[in-house]
């Protein structure tokens, strides 16, 4: 596969829609991840291939857990499976033919040749080939959070936009021909519910259809490119050609980053193509062996480049379940740190932590980014309540410890 709002009321509403949206094009992900600590490079491990630092790695797992959880809720089954296939795999899938200028070259290993995959759908087909299927089973829809490389040129590499090393969000659905319209339309809801609760707005949506040479595989394309096109009614999109996957056509959801420049994100793919290839059968009602069809979707494609623009447009500012840091403590002298240890050891799954170093004007300013900061003193400790500061500014009526946390805790789930 290519890498590709609504709310309840409440705190959620005033922690996640901030004036930061409006300056996003004044951010660059390369420069404000490596200011606020989410990630960075180093030439001994090579162009292309960032690492995560502590709060990258939590923005990244919560991104990560919340597509799974997306996707178990919408029937989805995860597996997982190698980074690594035979040659002969994706001579099969048509990789090898099609998108061999973008895979790594082989790697002889007693005997074999094996490859670091440029995809995951190969592997999905082999999983679902695994034993026989019935018509009952399906659609089956089997997802995996997997890695994958591509061998990108040194001048196209960019932060997180274009890495050699990806993440990708992808998932494989399995089923009849009559299923595939709303198996697809299903895939692009859940792609716009997730867009949603991240807080991202699509440039466009594109459908990519196949263009002029021979980059593309024989097949039904008219009947792939009517389904998609049915699946994109009541939504404006732009139809380009020479954009399709060399199987089958596909919804691209486009983005923008800081400087203007598009890029895909999301996809729904239709194929017809890899099914033939490895001889994918299910056993219909009437006892006679089908063909099934290949949808492929990816709600947020590729884990880095969704983070890279995450950044740019919150400006650093996450939703608050995604933020690294949830809640911020901050005892107003050195008295009070043991009672706002003992709020910490109380905030469960709460990502909190205490600052005591520092004027308090110099702490809440230093925490501009995190959704919420308590300033703890002598009355707070004597009433046991908490009185909340916002990102915004604006500080709320003190409540009981207890009953801000939960809220807190409410608010902090997407």
């Amino acid at each position: 596969m290519s890498p590709a709002r609504g709310g309840r009321p409440g705190l959620r509403l005033v922690v996640t829609r901030l004036a930061v949206h409006e300056e996003s094009t004044m951010h660059d992900h390369r420069k404000l991840g490596r200011e606020l600590g989410l990630f960075g490079t180093d030439p001994l491990i090579g162009a292309g291939l960032p690492y995560w630092l502590p709060d990258g790695a939590i923005v990244r797992y919560s991104i990560e857990e919340y597509v799974r959880g997306l996707e178990r809720r919408a029937g989805y089954r995860h597996v997982h499976s190698p980074v690594l296939g035979k040659r002969e795999l994706y001579e099969i899938s048509g990789h090898w033919a099609h998108y061999r200028d973008d895979m790594y070259p082989p790697m002889d290993v007693g005997g074999e040749q094996l490859v670091l995959r440029p995809s995951l759908c190969p592997h999905h087909a082999l999983i679902y080939r695994s034993r026989g299927r019935s018509y009952r089973e399906l659609p089956l829809r089997i997802a995996e959070l997997g890695g994958m490389y591509r061998s990108e040129l040194s001048g196209v590499l960019g932060g997180l936009n274009r890495v050699r090393a990806i993440q990708l969000n992808d998932a494989h659905v399995f089923c009849t021909l009559d299923q595939v319209e709303a198996e697809a339309a299903a895939a692009l809801g859940l792609i716009r519910k997730a867009y949603d609760a991240l807080g991202i707005s699509p440039a466009r949506y594109r459908l990519s259809l196949p263009g002029a040479g021979g980059k593309y595989v024989a097949g039904d394309w008219d009947r792939s490119v009517a389904i998609l096109r049915s699946v994109l009614d009541g939504l404006p999109y732009d139809a380009v050609e020479g954009e399709a996957a060399f199987y089958g056509p596909k919804i691209d959801v486009q983005i923008a980053d800081s400087a203007g420049r598009e890029s895909t994100l999301s996809t729904v793919q239709v194929d017809f193509h890899q099914p033939a290839q490895f001889g994918l059968e299910y056993v219909g009602a009437d006892a006679a062996k089908h063909r099934p069809v290949m949808v492929h979707r990816s709600i947020i494609g590729s884990v880095e480049r969704a983070v890279a623009h995450l950044v740019e447009v919150h400006g650093g500012a996450f939703p608050a379940w995604l933020a690294p840091v949830q809640l911020r403590l901050l005892p107003l002298s050195f008295a009070e740190v043991p009672d706002a240890q003992s709020v910490l050891d109380r905030c469960g799954d709460l990502r909190a932590e205490i600052v005591s170093q520092g004027s308090l004007g110099a702490r809440i300013r230093d925490g501009r980014l995190v959704p919420y900061q308590a300033v703890i003193g002598p009355e707070e400790v004597a009433a046991g309540r908490l009185s909340l500061r916002l990102r915004d500014g604006r500080r709320l009526d003190a409540q009981p410890v207890e009953d801000v946390l939960a809220r807190i805790d409410a608010e902090v789930k997407p």
